[in-house]
C-alpha cells in the first residue's frame, strides 16, 4: 500500500488543476490549430483564444492587452527583461541597476552576466525581517540609474516586498522597475496593479501547468519600456518573443488564474488557518521563524529547528511529508541558502532552514503535529 505523502512545496509548483488540465486538453486535441496560422478556422479560433486569454491576463495586474507578451515562464520572462533593457542603458550611458541579495536565481544569473558586460549592480540585504525596504533602494538611485529588479514574494522565505509603494515613487523618476512577481503572481493581487513598469509572471506556481507564463510591459504615457530582443526567428509577440505560441499552455494558464481569482478569498483564509495549525503544532519544538512573520504570504513557512540538520530532517520526513530546504533551482546544493545568509542568519540558521509551502485544499487531512511530534524526537536536549 502506497504512503500518502502531504505535499508541502507548492512554492516549487503546484499540482494541476483538473479543470486547468481539461481546458489544456480540449486545445492539444480539439482545437489544435496554430494561433499564427491566417488560411483556415482552425488557426483563426487559436489566435481569438489566445487574444482572449491575453486580455483577461493583462487586467489582472491593471494592464492593457498590448502590453503583456506569452513566454515559458518567469526564467524567461525575466531574461527578455533584464538583457532586453541592457542595449538601452549602453547607449544612453545608464548602466546602473539596483536588486537584492535575495532574488532568484533566474535574476541574479543574468544580472551577473550584466554586470561582466560592464553594468554596476548594487546588491541589498534586507537583514534578518527578509524584506528590502522602499528607503533603501530609493537612497542607492543615482543619475545613471536605469532599472530596479526587485521580487514581490520571495520564494524561500515568503517574505513580500513592497513593490506597489516603490512602483509609485520610481514613477516619479526615469528609472525603470521590474518585478519577478513569480511567487506573487494571483495571491497578493493589488499589489500588482501598481504602476510597474515590468512584471514576470510563471503559471506553474498557481494550478497552471509548467512551461508557461508572460511578461507584462507597461508603457508610460506613450513611451514603450525600451526592450530589444534576446532571441530571433519569427517575430511572434511583438517582436520580443519568437516560436509558436503553445495555445494549450497559455489556455491552461488563462482558466488557472480565472480559477484562482475565483477562490482567491478562500484560499488566503484556508492558508492562514493551515499556517496558524502549524506554528501551534511546532510549540512543543524549538524552531525559528526565518523572515519576519508580519509581512509574510500565508502559505510559505521557512524554519530552522534547534540543532537538527535540515537534510537528515527531510529524509526522516519524507514518507509523511514533501518539503525542501529552498529554491527547487537549487535544491540539489548543500551550501547555505543564499537568501538566508544575506538576511544575516548565523550559520545554522542559514543552513538549515526548512521550507513548508501549501495550498490548504490540497492537504485538507494534513496532521501538523504528526510532524511536530517527529521532530520533537529528533530534537537533541537544550543545551544548558
Amino acid at each position: 500500500m502506497a504512503v500518502v505523502v502531504a505535499y508541502l512545496d507548492v512554492a516549487a509548483t503546484t499540482r494541476v488543476d483538473s479543470r486547468v488540465a481539461d481546458v489544456v486538453l480540449h486545445w492539444m486535441t480539439e482545437d489544435f490549430g496554430n494561433a499564427g496560422s491566417r488560411t483556415h478556422e482552425y488557426g483563426t479560433r487559436a489566435k481569438k483564444a489566445v487574444q482572449e486569454a491575453r486580455a483577461f491576463l493583462a487586467s489582472t495586474v491593471g494592464a492593457k492587452t498590448e502590453e503583456l507578451i506569452f513566454t515559458s515562464g518567469a526564467t524567461e520572462s525575466n531574461n527578455i527583461a533584464l538583457l532586453g533593457i541592457a542595449p538601452h542603458g549602453e547607449k544612453h550611458q545608464r548602466r546602473h541597476i539596483i536588486t537584492s541579495a535575495i532574488e532568484h536565481k533566474a535574476v541574479i544569473e543574468p544580472l551577473l552576466h550584466l554586470q561582466d558586460r560592464g553594468f554596476e549592480i548594487d546588491f541589498l540585504e534586507p537583514g534578518p525581517s527578509g524584506r528590502i525596504s522602499t528607503e533603501a533602494v530609493l537612497e542607492r538611485l543615482r543619475p545613471d540609474t536605469l532599472l530596479v529588479s526587485l521580487m514581490h514574494v520571495n520564494n524561500e522565505t515568503g517574505i513580500i516586498q513592497p513593490v506597489a509603494e516603490l512602483a509609485e515613487e520610481l514613477r516619479k523618476t526615469p528609472t525603470l522597475f521590474h518585478v519577478d512577481a513569480a511567487q506573487g503572481y494571483g495571491k497578493i493581487p493589488q499589489d500588482l496593479t501598481a504602476p510597474i513598469d515590468m512584471i514576470s509572471i510563471s503559471g506553474h506556481k498557481i494550478g497552471a501547468p509548467k512551461g508557461v507564463g508572460a511578461l507584462v510591459t507597461r508603457r508610460r504615457g506613450w513611451d514603450r519600456v525600451p526592450l530589444e530582443p534576446i532571441m530571433f526567428g519569427g517575430g511572434q509577440e511583438r517582436k520580443l518573443r519568437p516560436g509558436t505560441l503553445p495555445v494549450p499552455l497559455i489556455m491552461g494558464l488563462y482558466e488557472a488564474a480565472k480559477v484562482f481569482r475565483e477562490g482567491q478569498a478562500r484560499w488566503e483564509r484556508d492558508a492562514l488557518a493551515m499556517r496558524e495549525r502549524m506554528l501551534a503544532a511546532f510549540d512543543g519544538t524549538r524552531f525559528h521563524i526565518n523572515g519576519d512573520p508580519a509581512h509574510s504570504v500565508p502559505h510559505i513557512l521557512n524554519v530552522t529547528f534547534e540543532g537538527l540538520n535540515a537534510e537528515a530532517l527531510i529524509v526522516r520526513l519524507k514518507e509523511q511529508v514533501a518539503v525542501a530546504t529552498g529554491s527547487a533551482c537549487t535544491s540539489a546544493s548543500y551550501t547555505p541558502s543564499h537568501v538566508l545568509t544575506a538576511m544575516g542568519l548565523p550559520e545554522e540558521l542559514a543552513t538549515n532552514g526548512l521550507r513548508f509551502s501549501w495550498f490548504p485544499s490540497q492537504i485538507a487531512d494534513f496532521d501538523p503535529g504528526e510532524i511536530a511530534a517527529t521532530i520533537a524526537r529528533m530534537q537533541p536536549a537544550p543545551s544548558a
